[in-house]
């Protein structure tokens, strides 16, 4: 049977804290923003660095 270390739980325990409060990319999450910029990859590509200025901003990511 195998275990998992210390770290390995630490870590899922941020993955799934991060998925509870809505901080994870879904496939249907990136299918929505897509549509909501009609498939333009510029306005795509600048929603995202937006929103990573956003989160970095508030201390939610590095």
């Amino acid at each position: 049977m195998a275990t998992i270390t210390k770290k390995q739980m630490e870590e899922y325990e941020r993955l799934r804290r991060d998925r509870d409060n809505g901080r994870v990319l879904t496939p249907d999450g990136l299918r929505l923003i897509c549509a909501a910029y009609e498939n333009d990859p510029e306005k795509i590509g600048i929603h995202m660095l937006e929103m990573l200025a956003k989160f970095r901003n508030e201390g939610i990511i590095d």
